[in-house]
């Protein structure tokens, strides 16, 4: 039980501070729609683990099937990523009030699944968390079914609590950003999606290649 908790821990903080796309798109959503839109994105996010996690123990032939076509689920996972950047690069922008402060944008529960869906396909195509799965579940093969349940369910709530803790840090910078701050950001987070797709990219190609 204890040994189980500790593996689950130390991979649930391994995937916490794994620096990727999907770490500084939490951070940008939250501050450009708040908590709200922040927690929805995360929710995708999270239901994204859960079922690469699910799929990759319990269904591990089909999960080695879908392995072999990871260079083109990359390969449309990282043009995913260049799409969205290219989008908060060049025509994201802020809205402000008559003082000139952020607007907190009001959602409908259309947006929620917007976000939603984009937290789910982002962390879904994403081939390093592809990847990580992939080598969790092989490595821990020879476990219990009841001890990989506790592994991997303490990784999932581990993860998910270290992404609503950005979530909510992201919040209260918020608050103290200029519209012009948070542009900056916009444009940051662009530049780091596209720079993540191309070296995706290049990394199947030359893994192909290899």
């Amino acid at each position: 039980m204890i040994e189980g908790l500790i593996k689950g821990l130390t991979l649930g903080l391994l995937l916490s501070i794994a620096v990727g796309p999907v770490l500084f798109s939490i951070i940008k959503h939250s501050i450009n729609v708040g908590h709200k839109g922040g927690f929805a994105f995360v929710a995708g996010v999270s239901a994204s683990d859960i079922t690469i996690a699910f799929v990759s123990n319990v269904f591990s032939s089909l999960f080695e099937l879908i392995s072999e076509y990871k260079q083109a689920i990359g390969i449309t996972g990282s043009l995913f990523l260049m799409i969205i950047g290219v989008y908060f690069l060049f025509f994201k922008k802020v809205k402000t009030n008559d003082q000139g402060k952020a607007v907190q944008i009001t959602f409908r529960k259309r947006d929620y699944a917007t976000m939603f869906l984009s937290g789910y396909l982002m962390n879904t195509l994403n081939p390093s968390v592809f990847l990580f799965w992939l080598t969790a579940s092989t490595s821990f093969i020879n476990h219990t079914i009841e001890e990989r349940i506790l592994i991997f369910t303490t990784c999932l709530l581990v993860v998910l609590s270290a992404d609503i803790a950005k979530v909510m840090l992201a919040g209260k910078i918020r608050n103290r950003l200029t519209p012009h701050n948070i542009q900056l950001i916009n444009r940051i987070n662009g530049i780091i999606l596209i720079g993540f797709s191309i070296a995706l990219v290049v990394g199947l190609l030359f893994y192909k290649a290899g």
